[in-house]
């Protein structure tokens, strides 16, 4: 049952007579646009085109450590690498993807006729790119890239060379386009809903996007401040980091991880957004315990800024404080352990049909909950010591933002690319990357837990032999993982193509205003507010 009135359709035919005749076309209209779809798609392409960048890094790195001994790279290098993998994949392929979700989706599911403020949008897009050439560009200086690790740890950070300085401006600028961002998503959710949607009655990608960006809003301005003091300390004298001056390097990561940590739920609540949509749309039942789902996602919120100090067990912090951050972060475990049982409670006796989006989600479930349980090994304060900078680490938290926030995002494109494009994808090459990139992941990362386990350090271009064999197989598992994403263009490109016509509606089951507009979603939607019908939509009393 459609929820747009006569009217409301009318309202769209006449608009349409009047805008396009003053729209620039070609290179122009993507520079100057401020539509929220034509931004979403450009955040959305802008965000693979930094995936595959890093996805090269990683397989460098892979190649690297096939076996021990130095293979392909010097060790400043692989440092270097292993740096810029991390800063690459978190600031410029999963956050912009997660924001070029935002874009496209909020406005449709809202029943908005686009973002708050929309030339603001277009800037916080632009300055993207500006800031992604700056950050790989920083490997062709003298000294070539940051090599301190994503995290920038001082002192390390205050001797790096040049490239550390245009590692800061980038970071600076890509955290002015996300606070921009954030700001815009708020005003958006809160000011411009449908009437007759009131907050507990928003699909649950609104809500986990609404308490993101206020997590963004607060823990951005920490990291410029961090690296705003790494930039003061290398060049104007002042001794923040460093002990010959009076500073403590340590002061340097209780800074960075109280940003640090709420990013890491930056990253994955809109993950939970996207699972929360496509789990009740093919179990074919509303989400159950959509309020508790709601909670649970504040309190994920509230409580990422009092864990920080689980990332530096072996700093030498006093006991009490280790129990503090110890029993804090077993603590968060109780509000995720209550969306993965929502979930399963959602798919428990529906009528369940396995698509690709299905697919990935429930993968994202499986795997997601392996990467929590790794993530409550490390909170153990004495057995984290152990764990602490090895292999199990990079284990862990590729379980959670690979298996996490990328299979959510795939499941997200596979859900909603025929609204994008107007084109069903092809189910069965869709369904051949699911199978290839789960397996392929579990083959790379599963053995990380046991290399971590015997000892192997992080971030080392070569290893003892005896972790040779965990090794080579991580390796293999990477070209495998890295080549199905290469097949995923494929995939994605083949559908804006051509393929099946999509039906306004092509998931049976579906709910939700998006769903009321034809697909593809054309250029202007909702000129006048639809009327949102609670029923229609299966929105929650």
């Amino acid at each position: 049952m459609s929820a747009v009135t006569p009217e409301a359709t009318l309202g769209h035919e006449h608009a349409h007579d009047h805008e396009h005749h003053y729209a620039p076309s070609g290179l122009m209209r993507w520079i100057t646009t401020t539509n929220h779809k034509d931004i979403g798609t450009m955040y959305l392409v802008f965000s693979f085109i930094m995936f595959l960048s890093g996805g090269v890094m990683a397989l460098t790195i892979r190649s690297e450590l096939f076996q021990p001994g130095l293979q392909l790279v010097h060790p400043e290098f692989f440092n270097q690498l292993t740096t810029m993998h991390g800063l690459v994949m978190v600031f410029g392929a999963i956050m912009p993807a997660f924001v070029g979700f935002a874009n496209w989706m909020l406005p449709l599911m809202l029943g908005a006729s686009d973002m708050a403020f929309a030339r603001m949008n277009n800037w916080s897009f632009w300055l993207l790119p500006p800031a992604a050439i700056l950050l790989i560009g920083s490997f062709f200086v003298p000294g070539g890239a940051t090599a301190a690790g994503w995290t920038l740890y001082a002192p390390l950070s205050v001797q790096m060379g040049m490239g550390m300085d245009m590692a800061i401006f980038a970071i600076h600028i890509m955290g002015a386009s996300s606070i921009m961002g954030a700001i815009n998503i708020v005003v958006t959710i809160l000011n411009m809903r449908a009437p007759g949607m009131t907050l507990m009655r928003m699909p649950m990608f609104a809500w986990t996007w609404l308490i993101t960006a206020y997590l963004l809003i607060a823990v951005m301005p920490v990291l410029a401040g961090a690296v705003t003091m790494v930039l003061t300390d290398r060049h104007f004298g002042t001794s923040f980091f460093s002990a010959a001056g009076g500073g403590d390097p340590v002061l340097y990561q209780h800074v960075f991880w109280f940003f640090g940590h709420p990013e890491v739920y930056i990253m994955i609540l809109p993950a939970f957004g996207i699972v929360s949509q496509i789990i009740p749309t093919f179990a074919r039942k509303p989400l159950f315990g959509y309020a508790s789902m709601v909670y649970a996602t504040a309190s994920i919120a509230i409580l990422s800024f009092v864990v920080w100090a689980h990332h530096m067990f072996v700093t030498g912090m006093p006991a009490p404080t280790q129990l503090f951050f110890m029993y804090a972060t077993m603590l968060i475990a109780v509000p995720t352990g209550v969306k993965v049982f929502n979930w399963i409670a959602t798919m428990w006796r529906g009528s369940m049909t396995f698509e690709t989006p299905m697919l990935f989600a429930v993968g994202f479930i499986f795997v997601f909950t392996m990467g929590g349980f790794t993530g409550l090994m490390c909170a153990i304060a004495p057995a984290d010591i152990q764990y602490q900078d090895t292999y199990f680490v990079v284990a862990h938290f590729h379980y959670v933002l690979v298996a996490g926030s990328l299979f959510a995002l795939f499941a997200g494109t596979y859900y909603w690319i025929p609204k994008w494009t107007g084109h069903m994808y092809d189910e069965k090459l869709g369904r051949w990357h699911f199978w290839a990139s789960i397996i392929f992941f579990n083959i790379t990362f599963f053995p990380m837990h046991f290399l971590g386990l015997a000892g192997m350090p992080r971030r080392v271009p070569d290893y003892n032999p005896v972790f040779t064999d965990f090794n080579e197989i991580a390796t293999i598992g990477a070209f495998g993982f890295g080549l199905s994403q290469v097949f995923f263009l494929y995939i994605v490109i083949k559908c804006i193509r051509g393929g099946e016509k999509a039906a306004a509606s092509p998931w049976e089951g579906a709910q939700g205003l998006e769903w009321t507009v034809p697909s593809p979603a054309p250029h202007h939607t909702f000129e006048t507010p639809p009327t949102f019908d609670p029923v229609a939509h299966g929105a929650h009393h």
